[in-house]
């Protein structure tokens, strides 16, 4: 079998346990080389820790430095060694919500110049080349601005990466054989939904409408691959208990800095947007079931 690397691009410490931890734990487990490449220290994140609130953008603005151990803890649950930060550790500044103060703020990510950000990510996608990058759909998933940058820049540096004419500084051209967008059905956010509701809690969503205003759930039609990590679900709860300052493990469920309930899922969901599809899985729709699908290997 040919060596098998995995890179993903996520915006802030914690998106990367949440959308992929049982996946990146499983491929570590395979013996994939997986990389982690983190855009900003998420320093405008909520502290939910009483005693770290000091730490936050309208205090002392620590959070980003605290956040770094975070993650830390939480690749060493994965298993994943190699993690990086976009350009460096500080180089760019978490942008906080759509339209607050924070988007200004000169180093925020979602001010960055593109194609120096591009540049820094082409680097490491030339160092690494992976035959599968992971990252986040054009709108971020839920419209974050940050994730949404990130999707650009890691959509700008496959394509870059792949071009021999690109900056042979960063290293000699790679062509990424896949790339998916992190995904979640509208099945599978009903399922958690009557989950919590059946446990007594409330809907998280209450009040929204239909599965349709939510904006990170999309429709089943579009998803390609689930991903099975559930024998990896101690290593993902695990890592999400390495990020206390934004989220809390409670069970089958973990909330959010805004108190989001979502069911913590060991299978992950996927669209692939680039390459070619590999055979169905057994599964779920007859979708993929490893992101390696189709490969040489």
């Amino acid at each position: 079998m040919i060596d098998r690397r995995l890179l993903l691009v996520h915006a802030h410490p914690d998106d990367e346990t949440i959308n992929n931890g049982a996946t990146m734990a499983r491929y570590v487990a395979e013996g994939a080389a997986v990389t982690l490449l983190t855009c900003t220290l998420g320093e405008e994140g909520e502290v939910l820790v009483p005693a770290l609130a000091q730490l936050a953008a309208d205090q002392a603005d620590q959070l980003g430095g605290y956040r770094i151990s975070e993650l830390a803890g939480a690749m060493s649950a994965l298993g994943v060694t190699d993690w990086r930060f976009l350009g460096g550790a500080g180089r760019y500044r978490d942008s906080g919500m759509m339209g607050t103060p924070a988007n200004d703020k000169p180093r925020a990510f979602w001010r960055a110049d593109l194609a120096e950000a591009v540049a820094h990510a082409v680097a490491v996608v030339r160092e690494v080349r992976p035959q599968v990058v992971v990252t986040y759909d054009e709108i971020g998933g839920y419209g974050h601005p940050d994730h949404i940058q990130a999707h650009r820049v890691a959509m700008g540096a496959v394509e870059a990466a792949a071009d021999p004419a690109y900056r042979p500084d960063l290293g000699e051209a790679w062509d990424v054989a896949k790339v998916y967008w992190c995904a979640m059905p509208r099945s599978v956010v009903q399922a958690g939904i009557d989950a919590m509701v059946s446990l007594g809690e409330a809907s998280p969503f209450e009040g929204l409408g239909d599965l349709d205003d939510i904006p990170f759930a999309v429709s089943d039609d579009v998803v390609t691959t689930a991903v099975d990590g559930r024998a990896y679900a101690r290593p993902k709860e695990a890592a999400m208990r390495a990020h206390p300052t934004q989220m809390t493990v409670d069970g089958p469920f973990f909330a959010l800095s805004n108190n989001l309930g979502q069911e913590v899922l060991g299978t992950e969901f996927y669209r692939l947007v680039r390459g070619t599809r590999g055979p169905a899985g057994p599964g779920l729709h007859g979708w993929e079931d490893d992101l390696f699908a189709g490969l040489p290997g």
